[in-house]
């Protein structure tokens, strides 16, 4: 059994600015697993928010290979995840790249797909939303009219600007432009509860589908009173990060956002999922920018979600992987086991780029 991995830079199409920072371009590490002649692929990207550098996910995937030296099989891997994740708390994203390269191999070995594999409902297509940023309205209506065009029904804002004048802006534009697609807001934690409280009450009449966390993570009062006094879903997103997170949260919220590579991995997305169930809460599937590798994942379990917002791979230029599509709003079940999705060959990543200028760059390794 062998652990190896090769870093990547992604570059974005275009500069994503959000409450708290702007995000260009990011680095990306792939982890392979293999073992008897079958392969399983992982992806963890860089977060200065989560201090993650190349240097450090390297050194925790060192740590990783360690610990996976002490299974013969990797059948029994997915039993010993939860350790991993334990021995990874503060690199989660990590060990979210080993817990998916771990099952995309036991699925493709049993010669099923990862939704099959999970017992997960079946899927052949869901509709995703996709992300604008923090623009001027005319950008934001630019955007807007050219993803309702390619067929997009859902639309996701980045809010949180210093005057909340220029958010009521940004929704009013996308609004009379786009009148038919549902909103989702984000804010990344923005507001306080007043200020959270007055804005999405002046939003009400642009029919917004959901808010994610509107005030800072940590402030669970502060969820709290906006989740009580705004008659609009909340979504808790910063807050309900982890498994362990999620007991803490006020019982006003309508939903929880899941993202894989925060909670650690599969297995503790679908702890997170019965979680929300048994609490009655809606599931929204989250990611990063990062490629198809990563979404993939996440995409295998959108029929247990309400809010799908896995649009990362269409944020970078030239996604290497291939299968599962998205850019006309509906992402596609992939056509293989396990993950689904396929590496492109460079003749393959040649006839995407028009020029040497790569949005995809190998940095490490030897494999890629």
């Amino acid at each position: 059994m062998k652990l190896d991995w090769t870093s990547t830079r992604l570059t974005l199409q275009e500069p994503l600015r959000i409450s708290r920072a702007t995000l260009v371009e990011r680095e990306a590490v792939w982890v392979r697993l293999t073992h008897a002649g079958r392969t399983g692929y992982g992806e963890v990207v860089t977060s200065p928010r989560l201090g993650l550098t190349v240097e450090r996910i390297e050194a925790d995937l060192t740590e990783a290979a360690h610990w996976l030296a002490g299974s013969a099989e990797p059948e029994q891997l997915r039993i010993r995840l939860p350790a991993l994740r334990a021995r990874l708390s503060e690199a989660l994203p990590v060990a979210c790249a080993v817990d998916v390269a771990v099952h995309d191999w036991l699925a493709s070995s049993a010669n099923l797909t990862l939704d099959e594999y999970l017992g997960a409902p079946q899927w052949d297509s869901v509709p995703t939303a996709y992300t604008i940023g923090v623009v001027e309205p005319s950008a934001a209506v630019t955007a807007a009219t050219r993803l309702v065009a390619a067929g997009f029904t859902t639309l996701k804002l980045k809010l949180g600007t210093p005057d909340p004048v220029d958010d009521l802006a940004r929704v009013r534009a996308v609004r009379a432009a786009a009148p038919h697609v549902r909103l989702l807001l984000d804010p990344n934690g923005a507001w306080d509860a007043r200020t959270a409280i007055a804005v999405l009450s002046r939003l009400l009449e642009f029919e917004i589908a959901a808010v994610e966390q509107p005030t800072p993570p940590g402030r669970l009062d502060e969820l709290a009173a906006v989740a009580d006094s705004v008659p609009v879903p909340i979504i808790a997103d910063e807050d309900a990060a982890t498994v362990d997170a999620l007991r803490r949260l006020p019982t006003s919220i309508a939903g929880i956002n899941i993202k894989l590579a925060e909670c650690g991995g599969l297995d503790a997305a679908l702890a997170m999922i019965d979680w929300a169930n048994r609490s009655q809460r809606a599931v929204m599937l989250g990611c990063q920018a990062s490629t198809s590798l990563s979404i993939a994942a996440a995409a295998h379990l959108t029929g247990y979600a309400r809010w799908v917002d896995l649009d990362g791979h269409l944020l970078i230029t030239d996604d290497p992987w291939s299968g599962l599509t998205g850019s006309d709003g509906l992402l596609r079940r992939p056509p293989g086991l396990g993950l689904g999705v396929r590496r492109l060959t460079g003749a393959e990543l040649g006839t995407l780029r028009p020029s040497s200028s790569a949005g995809v760059e190998a940095r490490r390794g030897g494999w890629v």
